[in-house]
């Protein structure tokens, strides 16, 4: 699956327990990365600053789901469920 276009449910979703640059202790679930352009594109996308955890994840319809709404819901109860 290719990533949805104006999704951006991945970068605000789940939280991010790395440093992201401008966010150094990365950010909680369900608050946006502060690098979400507008149109909901990764800002540091392709560039090597990028969190790993980010960059691994990788599009699916079991966490993307079949909209945008879904894919939000589905990854925050995976952050929900998998929270320690």
């Amino acid at each position: 699956m290719e990533c949805r276009e104006g999704c951006g449910a991945c970068c605000v979703a789940p939280s991010i327990t790395t440093p992201i640059p401008g966010m150094p202790q990365g950010k909680p679930a369900g608050v946006a990365c502060i690098h979400l352009t507008a149109d909901k594109r990764c800002a540091l996308f392709g560039k090597p600053e990028r969190p790993s955890v980010c960059s691994r994840f990788m599009a699916d319809p079991e966490v993307c789901g079949d909209s945008a709404e879904q894919a939000i819901q589905i990854l925050s109860w995976w952050e929900q469920a998998t929270a320690c």
